[in-house]
């Protein structure tokens, strides 16, 4: 539930379109509800900007569907992260308008969607091909939350040249994700690149000595680049979040 949404009750119970009850039964929920297992936060919108996002790892498909189910009861858009093509099928049984974005692994409800300023974009990278499906999750995060997103893969610093022929649209960015595994070494370069923030993720993708995306991590956080900001292994959602929040800075 966001501010728009608070003010419609504030505004039915004042001209009397809402009755007393029903506006304190809507405001009732807007803390959280408790569904015994899980306690859904409705009041994230309005704290955060946007609804909780449910991360799916861990969880039944059963939870899954009736915490989204809760979620849209009071929000228009919602995700959920890290979503099998199962967990899709079923989400999908309970309300038939969620789509899935296969490579960002995310099921998406976007009954509302964000206005988007086109003037202001954030740029998602990716050092590999590899990288991709970390990179399309910080991308679809960035678009449902209201943003212009544009992509570019596959443009590590073992062909520097497919880096260097995208300094134009480094330099239009407002925001830069570069998503990369093996050494890491791509969100460094960038970030001698541009006066731009740029938040690096390291992925998982790499042989034995690159320990599940310790090794780029490591080397993302040890950058001698000023401006470059480091989220956990794999954590496209996290980054497409903080880029998101910093796009929408004025």
């Amino acid at each position: 539930m966001d501010r728009r949404a608070v003010l419609e009750i504030l505004e039915g119970y004042r001209s009397g379109r809402v009755s007393q009850a029903e506006a304190l039964e809507k405001l009732t929920v807007l803390p959280f509800e408790d569904l015994e297992d899980m306690k859904i936060d409705h009041h994230r919108a309005l704290r955060q900007g946007f609804p909780e996002v449910v991360f799916c790892p861990g969880k039944t498909v059963d939870q899954i569907v009736r915490a989204l189910t809760e979620l849209a009861r009071v929000s228009p858009n919602v995700i959920a992260s890290r979503a099998t093509g199962e967990i899709f099928a079923a989400v999908q049984a309970a309300l038939p308008d969620v789509r899935y974005c296969e490579r960002a692994r995310m099921v998406v409800l976007e009954r509302e969607p964000l206005p988007k300023d086109q003037e202001r974009f954030i740029l998602v990278m990716t050092a590999g091909t590899g990288d991709i499906p970390v990179a399309e999750e910080a991308a679809v995060t960035a678009e449902v939350m209201g943003n212009r997103v544009e992509r570019v893969f596959d443009v590590g610093v073992a062909g520097m040249h497919r880096l260097l022929a995208q300094g134009p649209l480094l330099r239009q960015a407002n925001v830069v994700v570069v998503a990369a595994g093996m050494e890491g070494a791509l969100a460094s370069v960038v970030g001698g690149m541009v006066n731009k923030p740029v938040i690096a993720v390291p992925t998982s993708i790499g042989y034995g000595a690159s320990f599940q995306g310790l090794a780029a991590l490591l080397t993302m956080l040890n950058s001698c680049a000023a401006g470059v900001a480091v989220v956990n292994i794999d954590n496209g959602f996290g980054a497409g979040r903080l880029a998101a929040m910093i796009n929408r800075l004025r």
